[in-house]
Protein backbone atom coordinates (compact mmCIF):
# COMPACT_ATOMS: atom_id res chain seq x y z
CA UNK A 1 0.00 0.00 0.00
CA UNK A 2 1.30 3.47 -0.86
CA UNK A 3 1.67 6.28 1.64
CA UNK A 4 -1.31 8.03 0.04
CA UNK A 5 -3.47 4.91 0.35
CA UNK A 6 -2.39 4.47 3.99
CA UNK A 7 -3.24 8.08 4.83
CA UNK A 8 -6.64 7.85 3.13
CA UNK A 9 -7.42 4.59 4.97
CA UNK A 10 -6.39 6.05 8.36
CA UNK A 11 -8.39 9.23 7.76
CA UNK A 12 -11.50 7.27 6.76
CA UNK A 13 -11.09 4.99 9.79
CA UNK A 14 -10.88 7.94 12.17
CA UNK A 15 -13.69 9.77 10.41
CA UNK A 16 -15.99 6.79 11.01
CA UNK A 17 -14.90 6.57 14.66
CA UNK A 18 -15.36 10.31 15.19
CA UNK A 19 -18.82 10.26 13.62
CA UNK A 20 -19.80 7.35 15.86
CA UNK A 21 -18.39 9.12 18.94
CA UNK A 22 -20.25 12.31 17.95
CA UNK A 23 -23.50 10.33 17.94
CA UNK A 24 -22.85 9.24 21.53
CA UNK A 25 -22.53 12.74 22.98
CA UNK A 26 -24.99 15.56 23.35
CA UNK A 27 -24.32 19.21 24.15
CA UNK A 28 -24.87 20.63 27.62
CA UNK A 29 -25.70 24.30 27.57
CA UNK A 30 -24.51 27.05 25.31
CA UNK A 31 -20.85 26.06 25.53
CA UNK A 32 -21.74 22.49 24.56
CA UNK A 33 -23.62 23.82 21.54
CA UNK A 34 -20.47 25.65 20.51
CA UNK A 35 -18.42 22.48 20.87
CA UNK A 36 -20.97 20.57 18.79
CA UNK A 37 -20.85 23.18 16.04
CA UNK A 38 -17.04 22.97 15.91
CA UNK A 39 -17.13 19.17 15.80
CA UNK A 40 -19.62 19.20 12.93
CA UNK A 41 -17.52 21.77 11.07
CA UNK A 42 -14.36 19.70 11.39
CA UNK A 43 -16.14 16.50 10.31
CA UNK A 44 -17.57 18.35 7.33
CA UNK A 45 -14.13 19.74 6.50
CA UNK A 46 -12.66 16.25 6.65
CA UNK A 47 -15.20 14.91 4.16
CA UNK A 48 -14.63 17.95 1.91
CA UNK A 49 -10.87 17.48 1.86
CA UNK A 50 -11.13 13.72 1.30
CA UNK A 51 -13.39 14.27 -1.69
CA UNK A 52 -10.79 16.58 -3.20
CA UNK A 53 -7.83 14.33 -2.45
CA UNK A 54 -6.34 16.74 0.11
CA UNK A 55 -5.41 13.95 2.51
CA UNK A 56 -3.23 15.90 4.90
CA UNK A 57 -5.89 18.53 5.60
CA UNK A 58 -8.52 15.78 5.80
CA UNK A 59 -6.52 13.96 8.45
CA UNK A 60 -5.89 17.19 10.37
CA UNK A 61 -9.61 17.98 10.36
CA UNK A 62 -10.65 14.59 11.71
CA UNK A 63 -8.03 14.77 14.46
CA UNK A 64 -9.37 18.20 15.47
CA UNK A 65 -12.93 16.83 15.51
CA UNK A 66 -11.82 13.97 17.72
CA UNK A 67 -10.02 16.36 20.07
CA UNK A 68 -13.12 18.56 20.46
CA UNK A 69 -15.21 15.47 21.27
CA UNK A 70 -12.80 14.22 23.92
CA UNK A 71 -12.19 17.62 25.48
CA UNK A 72 -15.90 18.46 25.52
CA UNK A 73 -16.69 15.19 27.29
CA UNK A 74 -13.88 15.65 29.82
CA UNK A 75 -14.82 19.20 30.77
CA UNK A 76 -18.50 18.30 30.90
CA UNK A 77 -19.92 20.41 28.09
CA UNK A 78 -20.73 17.25 26.13
CA UNK A 79 -22.73 14.55 27.87
CA UNK A 80 -21.62 11.02 27.04
CA UNK A 81 -24.20 8.40 26.19
CA UNK A 82 -24.10 4.70 27.11
CA UNK A 83 -20.86 3.68 25.38
CA UNK A 84 -17.68 5.45 26.57
CA UNK A 85 -15.46 7.27 24.10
Amino acid sequence: MSLEEDLRAETEKWLKRAEEARERVSPRGEEGEGFSANIEAYLSDCRYFLERGDLIRGFEAVIWAWAWIEIGARVGVLQEGEAPL
